[in-house]
């Protein structure tokens, strides 16, 4: 019975000792058998350092990408406890934020970063240096059980406060099982992450690894700034699998010449995930690679990453929505109105909420924002069965699968009508010369930003598709839209703009 994240590498190590597990690009690696000592060793160090208690601690982990920080990761789950990583250029301001919420009991950096908490510290330089202690590793694993949490990853909070997404072991084995087995993954499987480690986007990459034997290549979030590199490199590493964000596949893949140079020809599996893929940017990339599979996933960080997702199977226009699919395993998606009348038929919107393994255990230490987002169903009152409230507007398509119009608050109603900000932007973004686009509505408008290399007029490109009161106002060029640190278009940033 698997219960532990860590039974799964435990399973791994015995088969594959002496095989790559992680590797940094362009830098250092490091065997399965090598990782295992490693965070055994980082897990004693923390039980010895921890006072025992009752209940789980919080580890606190800032670093970058490296082999380290999941080196981190493991030790934390091992010594029974669970993590927190913080992006290390985070602001001090939001990091004080997040410690008053998480209030975590020791912390793990590099001395390089130079970081001084008020908390007992480890020190990624004295990984090494640390002894192994089976005994206290066996009394951690024997309490364990796997409602546990793992993680907690922290998102922005409407009022500024971060929320922690509180994610138990149970949770990511679902999540890892799901994966494995609906994208045939096993130990031929060589994956190039894109995602930063703090966001669950990770997930696939990590546990589709450790899970199945295979090996985990890091990219540094800064490279993807040169797609040349990046795609050469996939190329020279053989590189089976990725899952990138949306933002990553439109900037690399512009046009259908910009991936000529490339044959990819190990390349068997392409997932996306994060945001919304135009289907532009999929045709792009599905005339390249024809026999390549390409899936596109949807799920918020409350459901561990992905509740449902789509194989694409069909031909889709450049300005069509591609849909986000069907429910994953052991899951089940819910559709209601604002009244929370239950919606099952073709072509009429609502808000989308998702039962079933997946869920989060809510917001650490914040039990009104948790109740607010985990209600209970409202099909029932018989027990307690709580559903997460997405926030995406859905709605089923003549296949049975959802399409997503984007977030019930990017949603206005604008001289009468409901407009969804993602259809004007999934129209936009189907134009030839256009990298990406986001819409806002301010001081009574609807203002259209878009990324191109040329000033273009849009207005009888978006008159041919969309209706009169759809139509923005204005129409402004910019040389890059501005991204947060998830890689998502930074709206509060085109809001402060103008």
């Amino acid at each position: 019975m698997i219960c532990h994240i860590d039974d799964f590498l435990q399973k791994s190590v015995k088969k594959f000792p002496q095989k790559m597990l992680f590797k940094e690009m362009g830098g250092v690696s490091i065997t399965y058998k090598e990782f295992d000592d490693l965070s055994q060793k980082v897990a004693s160090k923390l039980l010895s350092t921890l006072t025992p208690t009752f209940t789980q601690s919080p580890i606190l982990i800032i670093l970058p990408k490296s082999i380290n920080t999941l080196i981190s990761f493991f030790a934390v789950a091992k010594s029974g406890n669970f993590y927190t990583l913080l992006d290390e250029k985070m602001p001090l301001e939001r990091i004080e934020k997040i410690i008053s919420v998480l209030k975590p009991k020791a912390f793990i950096t590099s001395k390089s970063l130079n970081l001084k908490l008020d908390l007992a510290t480890l020190y990624t330089e004295d990984f090494e240096s640390y002894e192994r202690d089976e005994e206290a590793l066996t009394k951690a694993r024997l309490k364990h059980i796997d409602t546990n949490l793992l993680y907690v990853f922290f998102t922005s909070g409407s009022t500024g406060m971060p929320k922690g997404v509180s994610i138990s072991h149970k949770s990511v084995i679902d999540y890892a099982f799901w994966v494995s087995e609906e994208f045939e993954l096993d130990e031929n499987e060589v994956i190039a992450n894109q995602a930063p480690l703090y966001v669950d986007a990770s997930l696939p990459d990590i546990v589709g690894s450790v899970v199945n034997g295979g090996s985990l290549h890091l990219i540094p979030n800064a490279s993807f700034a040169f797609p040349d590199e990046i795609l050469s490199y996939l190329e020279k590493e053989k590189i089976t699998m990725i899952f990138w964000k949306p933002v990553i596949y439109n900037y690399f893949a512009p046009n259908k010449e910009s991936l000529k140079p490339y044959p990819l020809k190990y390349l068997r599996k392409i997932l996306c995930g994060g945001d919304l893929l135009s289907a532009k940017t999929l045709n792009i990339w599905r005339s390249h690679l024809p026999h390549t599979l390409f899936a596109n996933l949807y799920g918020p960080t409350e459901i561990t990453d992905v509740c449902c997702f789509y194989k694409v199977d069909r031909e889709f226009k450049d300005d069509e929505l591609l849909p986000i699919g069907k429910a994953c395993k052991n899951t089940e998606l819910l559709v209601f109105d604002e009244n929370k009348k239950f919606i099952n038929e073709v072509g009429k919107k609502g808000e989308l909420y998702v039962r079933g393994t997946s869920l989060s255990l809510g917001y650490y230490n914040d039990t009104e924002k948790t109740k607010a987002a985990f209600i209970q169903n409202p099909l029932h009152n018989n027990y307690l069965d709580l559903l997460y409230k997405t926030g995406d507007i859905v709605a089923y398509n003549e296949f049975g699968e959802l399409l997503c119009y984007g977030r019930i608050d990017n949603q206005i109603k604008f001289k009468g009508h409901r407009i969804e900000l993602g259809e004007i932007e999934a129209v936009l973004n189907s134009h030839e010369k256009i990298k990406n686009s986001a819409c806002i509505f301010k001081d009574d408008k609807l203002i259209a930003f878009y990324e191109s290399e040329e000033e273009l007029d849009l207005k009888g490109f978006l008159k041919e598709k969309l209706p009169a009161y759809m139509l923005p106002k204005q129409s402004i060029k910019l040389a890059k839209l501005p991204l947060n640190i998830n890689s998502k278009v930074d709206r509060l940033a085109l809001y402060a703009s103008i």
